[in-house]
């Protein structure tokens, strides 16, 4: 496996392939890089370099007590940069990759980025509060840290579900994305997956927002059952400057699988933009 060691000893496992124009991509809770695999087949089909990781905690690198905080996912990512000197890179996070992304531009700029793709995002901030009456109340998050805690086994196989949008009328269920989803889940270890619930739930991104400043595409399905799209999409993109908002009806949260070859598409067309 491809891997590199972090400046507090940490091994994150990477992917890369290819040798064109790079697109790196950050992946949502409780996933890995495997969640990337239809637009990174796509993309490397296509002429570029796609590169992807497991966050710390997650998936196939380490599990430490420590760091398991967006800042430092952030700087993880910057530290991936800087070792494989990628250049003019577009950054595409889903969900929690998102906030990611926003938070490694807000921590060290764009003198790496051509652009960014916010695909699903939490970001601006999920939990409600008197700046943000629109968001989800903590329960709901506190209700994703007892399923983790309580049998995060089952919990990732129900959660699949929603996520997946398997629960709406005439949706076609696949187990195979369950279980690739459940999968993904279990690999990551528990401490990280439980730590990154305030991560995604309750850190504010809206200064990171505002330091984009490279193109920036933001695709999101409005029946998202798990980051709502009138509180998440629609808001960054007021945020960021010149963002391109792009609403996919009925589709949900995890429509990187489940619209992969219209996601497929809108990354091409942005990539390609003049």
């Amino acid at each position: 496996m491809s891997t590199f060691t972090t400046r507090d000893g940490t091994s994150i496992y990477y992917k890369d392939w290819g040798s064109g124009r790079p697109v790196v991509f950050s992946h949502g809770w409780p996933l890995s890089a495997d969640a990337w695999d239809a637009q990174m087949l796509f993309l490397l089909q296509k002429g570029f370099r796609v590169i992807a990781h497991d966050r710390r905690g997650h998936g196939r690198s380490d599990q430490p007590a420590k760091g398991n905080d967006m800042n430092t996912w952030a700087d993880d990512l910057a530290e991936l940069l800087d070792k494989l000197d990628v250049k003019d890179a577009t950054l595409v996070g889903h969900s929690t990759g998102g906030g990611e992304v926003a938070r490694y531009i807000g921590r060290h700029g764009t003198k790496r980025v051509a652009g960014a793709v916010l695909i699903g995002a939490v970001p601006p901030i999920m939990i409600k509060t008197e700046q943000n009456p629109g968001g989800l109340p903590k329960e709901v998050f506190d209700n994703i840290r007892k399923g983790v805690v309580d049998n995060r086994s089952q919990f990732f196989k129900d959660l699949a579900v929603p996520f997946y949008g398997f629960n709406r009328s005439g949706a076609k269920t696949s187990q195979g994305t369950i279980d690739s989803f459940w999968l993904q889940g279990m690999w990551g270890g528990v401490l990280a997956l439980y730590e990154c619930v305030h991560e995604f739930s309750e850190v504010d991104y809206t200064e990171d927002l505002k330091k984009i400043d490279v193109p920036t595409l933001i695709l999101h399905g409005d029946d998202d059952q798990i980051v709502p799209i009138d509180d998440a999409g629609k808001l960054s993109a007021k945020i960021v400057k010149d963002a391109t908002l792009k609403i996919y009806p009925g589709a949900p949260h995890g429509m990187c699988t489940t619209e992969a070859d219209k996601v497929n598409a809108d990354l091409l067309e942005f990539l390609n933009r003049k």
